[in-house]
């Protein structure tokens, strides 16, 4: 994640602002060219600030209004949402307050997980532009009636919103043995299966049989597969070949776990970038933990060699400061040489090489 400042002042800001501590400003994320602004009221809408402001007229995403959302969209545009808040299917009741915070974790999340796929050059389609779109359906839980599943199905991913619920979040990774569970993990790994779909089956013609020679058999039944995991426990030595335990369950799995795996490494490099982060621990034969995160991760000649070098040196340190707060580590994974090779495959994959 990008490292912004206002462009009225220069203060630090965040990706979630809303407003400048120091000048006062109203803030909001443009998008289309990856900068917060500075705002100005005009007439109904805003006006950029600053000293470098080109006079352009923007409007907040229409949810705004609910505090969930800090996109902005052209002033003359007749878009009433953003390019993130467009995928939205269905969404809390905005008059209970406790859906609308929980909606707003939940957006934080998505926003986030967006700014990514943006990044990457990835394509978006909404459910509006193919019935195959991405969309996003947050559900609460009814009483009496079935458990909201987490999960994918043709484009529509649906999230339960107790999932924003930190102490019941908790409860169900301890209770299904993961080392790992957020908001964002599940909107990555959720987001793998509908780019499975785009990148591999509908990708370059060689995208699918280069997928199945790293990843496996995706023609093997689904349900089967996953009742087999749940009864039976993971695979024997699983962290030789997969980067959790869950990736073993199916070669679907397997793709969307890598592909969440890999948002994560990028996106914190990039985080590490913009705070100018290096690593060069003070104790002997620390080569391997040994890195200058000095390039952009997004840059197509980078490559998945000189990003995972950087990242087994940054996961290290972020792990050890975490113990050191007495909170769990930060990355809790070990990524195995064949790991390895399958973030390599989305390496190139995102970049339209897998299969070419």
């Amino acid at each position: 994640m990008k490292l912004f400042s206002c462009p009225a002042c220069s203060h630090v800001v965040f990706f979630e602002n809303v407003l400048c501590e120091r000048c006062g400003h109203a803030l909001g994320y443009e998008p289309e060219t990856n900068r917060m602004l500075a705002l100005d009221p005009d007439d109904g809408i805003f006006v950029s600030a600053g000293t470098h402001s080109d006079g352009s007229r923007w409007k907040y995403c229409a949810n705004y209004q609910y505090g969930v959302c800090n996109w902005l969209i052209a002033g003359d545009s007749t878009d009433q949402f953003c390019r993130a808040c467009r995928h939205n299917v269905t969404v809390p009741d905005a008059s209970d307050p406790d859906n609308v915070a929980r909606w707003r974790k939940m957006e934080i999340a998505k926003r986030r997980m967006i700014y990514t796929l943006i990044r990457l050059a990835l394509p978006l389609i909404t459910r509006d532009e193919n019935s195959e779109g991405l969309g996003f359906d947050f559900l609460a839980e009814t009483p009496g009636e079935p458990h909201v599943m987490t999960g994918h199905d043709n484009g529509l991913i649906t999230i339960a919103l107790t999932e924003a619920d930190d102490a019941e979040r908790e409860k169900r990774r301890t209770s299904m043995g993961e080392p790992y569970r957020t908001l964002l993990g599940h909107f990555r790994h959720e987001v793998g299966h509908w780019y499975w779909d785009r990148l591999v089956r509908d990708g370059n013609p060689g995208a699918l049989e280069a997928c199945r020679a790293i990843f496996g058999d995706d023609t093997e039944d689904y349900g089967e597969a996953l009742q087999r995991h749940y009864q039976s426990g993971p695979k024997t030595n699983w962290q030789d070949e997969y980067v959790s335990s869950y990736a073993g369950a199916h070669a679907w799995e397997d793709f969307a776990e890598t592909w969440a795996h890999y948002l994560h490494i990028v996106d914190t490099l990039e985080t590490g970038h913009w705070w100018g982060v290096s690593v060069d621990p003070r104790v002997r034969d620390s080569g391997l933990l040994t890195t200058a995160i000095d390039f952009n991760v997004y840059r197509d000649e980078e490559s998945i060699d000189d990003i995972l070098d950087a990242w087994v040196a940054l996961s290290a340190a972020l792990n050890s400061f975490n113990r050191s707060m007495g909170h769990q580590d930060l990355y809790p994974f070990v990524v195995s040489e064949t790991v390895k090779q399958k973030l390599g495959f989305i390496h190139d994959l995102v970049r339209g090489k897998a299969g070419a």
